[in-house]
């Protein structure tokens, strides 16, 4: 591990992409333990149980129609001026709602916060692949892995008494932004490539097309990763009460020790970092389909914490396998454009997990029979990645060193 840290390169820019990389997920993760609160707050409104939930989920929806648009002008303007721009953004509209009352004035300002996000995301996956090679990426995304959980247990920790202290008290913790983009201001700077930048090159009439085929295939592969990835996060409590557990407290003591083996999953991922990206693909598929089928079968509760121990490991591995695997497709002039597409998968896959959950519900009678049809897929899905991914499209030259 020592050698781990030694081999690390440009540190403050890695640390200062870990924190910010954090900004979006963050979003939800907060109101994790707001929802009832705001509910309470609008109670007089009778459309409140449908819209607050709503709310907490606009940012999403505006990720996945936005982020390839964010894409190509990150592309055409360059990463750092657009980036500071919306980590500033989403500092203001992240806050206002603290300054609000209105149900549909709060609703208004988390979809002008998925527009910063929907920037932020694919600006700082793109600057992963701008800053780092192979090696430094898989680096820097094991060690985003592994941060997230803590990152993500410190602001369910500090969620909770803001909103207890005042229903819309957990929006000032959103103001983090503007530490953060003091620390871009400070560390982060526009990537070149042969002393040019992205936009330049790309304006060069030689400059590479855009490999459209790679990026169907990159978008393919993550819109199907994230429905199954997000299959437990969404649905979870509901499988969990087919075994006889109900109470939204157990739920959660269940759920805590294995949502740990998270950073088992990282773990993993950095360990196959010699590997085929092919392989990695696999093994996230397979873990993750493991896990959803183990969780259909299970016949009680022990069971059910056995599979999702197995489950996690597979979600710790996902984005950082997804992601490294993205960044050899995507070549310096079109990363922006390519992540963009990217970002627009995954979350159009938070969105249609729970319609494809709902489905497979309907089909099978009960939401373990869901989680095993999605379990099958993930399975035949990491079958499919271990023979065919590796080869199916070229990987794109890895930028020289900034």
């Amino acid at each position: 591990m020592t050698g781990f840290f030694r081999r690390l390169t440009r540190v403050p820019q890695g640390i200062t992409i870990v924190v910010a990389a954090f900004l979006p997920i963050f979003a939800i993760v907060s109101m994790f333990p707001a929802g009832p609160g705001i509910i309470g707050h609008f109670a007089a409104d009778p459309a409140a149980r449908w819209k607050v939930p709503l709310t907490v989920s606009a940012p999403g929806l505006t990720i996945a129609i936005l982020a390839p648009f964010a894409g190509y002008f990150v592309d055409r303007f360059g990463r750092r001026p657009l980036l500071l721009g919306a980590t500033f953004l989403y500092g203001l509209v992240g806050t206002a709602p603290f300054f609000l009352d209105g149900l549909d004035a709060l609703f208004a300002s988390r979809l002008l916060l998925g527009v910063s996000e929907a920037a932020i995301l694919t600006i700082v996956n793109t600057l992963i692949g701008d800053y780092w090679r192979d090696t430094g990426r898989r680096d820097w995304l094991f060690i985003q892995g592994v941060a997230g959980p803590f990152l993500a247990t410190g602001v369910i920790f500090i969620s909770g008494p803001a909103t207890v202290w005042r229903w819309n008290g957990v929006f000032l913790v959103y103001a983090v932004a503007f530490p953060v983009f003091l620390a871009m201001l400070a560390f982060l700077f526009e990537p070149r490539r042969g002393g040019e930048t992205a936009a330049e090159v790309a304006a060069e009439p030689t400059g590479t097309p855009f490999p459209a085929r790679a990026v169907a295939l990159l978008a393919g592969v993550t819109l199907a990763a994230s429905a199954l990835y997000y299959v437990f996060i969404i649905n979870g409590g509901l499988a969990f009460a087919e075994v006889g557990v109900a109470s939204p407290d157990a739920i959660s003591r269940l759920s805590a020790i294995p949502s740990l083996f998270v950073m088992l999953g990282a773990l993993f991922f950095r360990l196959l970092g010699g590997r085929a990206n092919a392989v990695q693909l696999g093994a996230f598929f397979l873990f993750l389909g493991l896990g959803l089928v183990g969780m259909g079968l299970a016949p009680d509760r022990r069971w059910m914490v056995a599979a999702l121990v197995v489950n996690q490991i597979g979600s710790g591995m996902a984005v950082p396998s997804l992601i490294a695997w993205a960044q050899t497709k995507l070549p310096f002039e079109h990363r922006g454009r390519g992540m963009g597409i990217w970002t627009a998968a995954f979350f159009f896959g938070q969105f249609t997990s729970p319609l494809l959950v709902h489905g497979a519900n309907l089909a099978t009678g009960t939401m373990q029979g869901a989680f095993l049809v999605a379990g099958l897929l993930g399975v035949a899905a990491a079958l499919v990645a271990l023979i065919n991914l590796g080869s199916a499209v070229p990987a794109a030259p890895a930028p020289a060193r900034t």
